[in-house]
């Protein structure tokens, strides 16, 4: 009786099994090249790395700023569009733009009076926000070009590797950094960033990717459905710098704990910005990869989830974008054409003792896990 209680359960295991085994038997293998994408004003080249995990997904990443400037990503009916906002030159990378896609540090976020204290000593950083400091200063990761390699591609995935130093007193900061960041596309359609970076000095960091996601590909993203896994969130003040207090999100537009459109509070916000650009403070708490948040455009069926091993999580809904910045093939970026999810240690940590730490010192490794996960609905 036993054997027959289970046995269409595990038919049905085997059938599920050989209609997946079937799906990636009919897939293109990975695949990985590397590309010029022109020089910086010194002459100094700057490479492109096209990554395709041979299911439909392919992800364009260059050297300057680390930054992901394509990400292609098949619908509910095949038709594949670039998700993220970015630049198909890099003339347009070099002159003022948000970030688009791009890796910044050494502290990503804000610094409360573009200083901070660590073992008795005070450091002055560049401060490019007012009187505060943001994204790692006037020359942050986000403005350098990285070293880089492909790395071996497997059956499984693609994969670029990009690393940085970032010397003693750079911007500010204390010690000898070493940055580095490995894109890693796979077959079963995840893009996955690990970081890692070790320092000489003690000293502070938080990593983050910059990416803007619109999962349609063209217009603007209040449409898209939002769920975030965060009961609370960190209050700011008018320069966005966290006043310390962690607050719940219940009864306020930050509530994303059900799914809910983009749009559908936002207006709620227009007092004091023109949309989000708040900090979530992750159920998970950090330390293990857990699910952050997910995204859905119902007109294309895209759905992303982005997981983490970060303790927050920061929505930013492209407030600036006002349409004058134009991508590739044309497209426009309206108000709202994307939406960041920067996944990272709280704004201002080194001067929030109550904040999750951000101190990495000498022997210690620093690591980070962030990967967005794509299907259709």
């Amino acid at each position: 009786m036993r054997r027959r209680r289970y046995f269409p359960i595990i038919q049905g295991i085997i059938l599920v099994s050989a209609i997946t085994a079937q799906a990636h038997a009919g897939a293109s293998k990975p695949t990985v090249e590397e590309r010029s994408f022109g020089a910086m004003p010194d002459g100094t080249a700057v490479r492109q790395f096209v990554l395709t995990n041979g299911r439909g997904i392919t992800a364009k990443v260059i050297t300057y700023g680390a930054i992901l400037s394509e990400l292609h990503v098949p619908d509910r009916k095949g038709a594949s569009a670039n998700i993220v906002l970015g630049f198909d030159r890099l003339d347009p990378y070099l002159a003022p733009n948000p970030c688009f896609g791009a890796v910044v540090g050494r502290f990503a976020n804000r610094i409360s009076g573009a200083r901070f204290a660590l073992d008795g000593n005070e450091y002055q950083l560049a401060n490019n926000a007012g009187k505060n400091h943001i994204h790692g200063g006037k020359l942050g990761f986000h403005k350098r070009n990285w070293e880089a390699r492909a790395l071996p591609v497997n059956g499984t995935s693609a994969a670029v590797r990009l690393w940085l130093l970032s010397p003693d007193g750079d911007e500010g900061y204390p010690g000898n950094l070493r940055a580095e960041v490995t894109y890693t596309l796979t077959t079963d359609n995840e893009l996955r960033l690990d970081y890692t970076a070790t320092t000489d000095k003690p000293t502070v960091i938080n990593l983050t990717n910059h990416s803007y996601f619109n999962l349609h590909g063209s217009g603007d993203v209040l449409a898209h459905v939002l769920t975030i896994a965060a009961d609370a969130y960190t209050p700011a003040d008018d320069a966005n710098i966290p006043t310390g207090a962690i607050a719940p999100v219940a009864d306020t537009p930050l509530d994303f704990r059900m799914p809910a459109p983009i749009g559908a509070r936002i207006e709620a916000l227009r007092a004091t910005t023109s949309g989000y650009d708040q900090n979530f403070v992750l159920r998970s708490g950090g330390g293990i990869l857990a699910l952050a948040a997910s995204a859905t455009d119902p007109k294309s069926g895209r759905t992303m989830e982005a997981w983490t091993t970060e303790p927050g999580v920061q929505l930013y809904t492209g407030n600036g974008l006002n349409g004058k910045l134009i991508g590739p093939g044309g497209v426009a970026y309206p108000l709202h054409g994307g939406f960041c999810l920067e996944t990272q240690h709280f704004p201002d940590s080194p001067n929030k003792p109550n904040f999750p730490t951000t101190v990495l010192r000498p022997g210690q490794t620093f690591k980070s896990t962030t990967a967005f996960r794509f299907s259709n609905l």
